[in-house]
């Protein structure tokens, strides 16, 4: 009985890049440039979310001992600690938010440095 998949070609040791074509459009080049491009701006605006969502907590804490002279801390410290638990939580969301940004746009610009070694032309339209 012969092999079902004799119909197909052999990888013979070749790895996956390259069996791939040498020619690759210029177009395609440039969109993929102009997607990691955009994706870095995606993270970017991620980490301005975060810078504010950091920054929220803050604020909120720098009126609260402004204001302090006005209250008796005991006597609102039901109020406090579910303000402190939110803030703290802020706190770590808005951590969050900028480490996974940084991370992604050091992804984003490893691609696109790759890309530009690839691809030589390409170098001088990407800084």
């Amino acid at each position: 009985m012969k092999n079902q998949d004799s119909h197909l070609p052999s990888n013979q040791g070749n790895s996956p890049q390259k069996q791939e074509c040498e020619f690759v459009p210029e177009g395609i080049i440039i969109n993929e440039v102009q997607l990691l491009l955009s994706e870095k701006r995606t993270s970017l605006s991620t980490m301005r979310t975060g810078i504010t969502v950091f920054v929220l907590p803050l604020s909120v804490l720098s009126v609260l001992i402004a204001t302090s002279k006005y209250y008796d801390v005991l006597q609102v410290m039901h109020l406090i600690i579910p303000l402190l638990v939110i803030c703290v939580a802020l706190v770590l969301l808005g951590s969050y938010l900028i480490i996974r940004a940084m991370i992604r746009m050091r992804h984003h610009d490893s691609l696109i440095l790759q890309l530009k070694r690839k691809h030589r032309w390409i170098a001088e339209y990407v800084d």
